[in-house]
C-alpha cells in the first residue's frame, strides 16, 4: 500500500506572499475593532462575533474532512485550560485596542514569545541562551521606547486614562497566550489541530455568552450606535474568519518553521491602516522603537529554528 503524499509546499515566493497578506487581514481585523469599539460596541459582543465566525468555519472542517470529535483520555482538563486562556488573551486583547493606539496594543501582544521562554524556564524548559537574552532585552528597550515612558510619567493626562489599563491587558493578553503555547505543546500534542481550535473556539464563544448574560462587563454586549460601529463589528468578523480559515487551510503547504516569522509584519500593517482609518500616528522615536521591537522578535523566531 501507498502512504498517503503530504501535501506539497507552495514556493516561497508565493508562500510568503500569503503569509503577509493574511497578517494585514489580521490587523485590520484589530483596526475594526477598534472601529466598533469607537462607536458603541461591546466587548463581549466584538469578542463573540469573532469567535462564532471561527467556529462556523471550524465547524465546515470537521465537516468535510470527517473529523472524530473524540479527545484521548486525561486531556479535557488541558483543553478547556487553553479555551480559558485565549478567552482571556481575546478579551485582553481587544480591551487594550479600545484604550491604545493599535500598533501599541499588538507590539505588546507580541511580547509572548519572551514571556512563553521565561513560563518554559519557569516549567523545567531549558534555560535561555545569553544571545537570546540579549535579543529579549532589545525588545524590551524598544517596547520602552514605543511606550514613550518619560512623556507618560511627565504628563499623564495627555496620554489619556486608559493608557496604563491598556498596556496591563496588553501584557496579559501575551501571558495567556503563551500560557496557551505552552499547554498546547506540552499537554495537548496527541489532540489534532483542527478539533482543537474548534473547542477553543467553542469555549470562547461560550464564555462570552455567560459574561453577556451574567453582566461581568458593563456594556460589554452593546450594539453599535452608528453604521461606522456596524461596519466595524462585520468587519473584524469577516477579516478574522478569513484570514483564520486561511492560514488553518494552507499552513501544511506555507512552511512555517523557514516562513512563520514573516508573521511579524502585523504591527507594521497596523500601523498603515491605523493611519488611514482611525489617524493614528506614532512619533519618529516610538516609530524607531516599533522598529526595534518586530525586528527583535523576528531575530529571537529564527534563532529558534536553529
Amino acid at each position: 500500500m501507498q502512504s498517503p503524499s503530504l501535501p506539497s509546499v507552495l514556493p516561497r515566493h508565493l508562500a510568503i506572499l500569503l503569509l503577509m497578506t493574511v497578517a494585514t487581514m489580521f490587523a485590520a481585523n484589530h483596526v475594526s475593532a477598534r472601529l466598533a469599539f469607537d462607536n458603541g460596541t461591546g466587548l463581549l459582543l466584538a469578542v463573540l462575533t469573532r469567535s462564532g465566525v471561527a467556529c462556523l468555519i471550524l465547524v465546515c472542517l470537521v465537516v468535510a474532512q470527517k473529523k472524530r470529535l473524540w479527545l484521548p483520555p486525561g486531556t479535557w482538563p488541558w483543553q478547556l485550560a487553553v479555551g480559558l486562556c485565549i478567552t482571556v488573551q481575546s478579551v485582553c486583547l481587544y480591551s487594550a485596542v479600545a484604550r491604545l493606539p493599535v500598533v501599541i496594543a499588538l507590539l505588546l501582544v507580541n511580547t509572548f514569545p519572551i514571556q512563553l521562554a521565561l513560563l518554559s524556564w519557569a516549567l523545567g524548559g531549558p534555560r535561555p541562551t545569553l544571545r537570546s537574552c540579549l535579543i529579549m532585552g532589545t525588545i524590551l528597550i524598544g517596547l520602552l521606547v514605543v511606550l514613550d515612558i518619560p512623556a507618560w510619567y511627565a504628563n499623564v493626562d495627555d496620554m489619556g486614562p486608559g493608557w496604563l489599563a491598556g498596556i496591563g491587558f496588553g501584557l496579559t493578553a501575551a501571558f495567556a497566550f503563551a500560557c496557551a503555547l505552552w499547554t498546547t505543546e506540552h499537554r495537548l500534542a496527541r489532540v489534532g489541530s483542527t478539533l482543537r481550535s474548534l473547542l477553543t473556539m467553542q469555549t470562547v464563544f461560550i464564555a462570552m455568552i455567560i459574561g453577556g448574560l451574567s453582566g461581568i462587563v458593563p456594556g460589554g454586549m452593546s450594539l453599535p450606535e452608528t453604521h461606522q460601529g456596524w461596519l466595524g463589528l462585520a468587519l473584524l468578523g469577516l477579516l478574522y474568519g478569513s484570514a483564520f480559515s486561511t492560514l488553518f487551510i494552507f499552513v501544511p503547504r506555507l512552511d512555517m518553521a523557514r516562513n512563520a516569522p514573516v508573521m511579524n509584519i502585523e504591527p507594521v500593517a497596523s500601523l498603515v491602516i491605523g493611519y488611514f482609518v482611525l489617524g493614528q500616528m506614532l512619533s519618529p522615536s516610538q516609530l524607531v522603537g516599533g522598529a526595534v521591537v518586530v525586528g527583535g522578535i523576528m531575530v529571537l523566531s529564527l534563532s529558534r529554528q536553529r
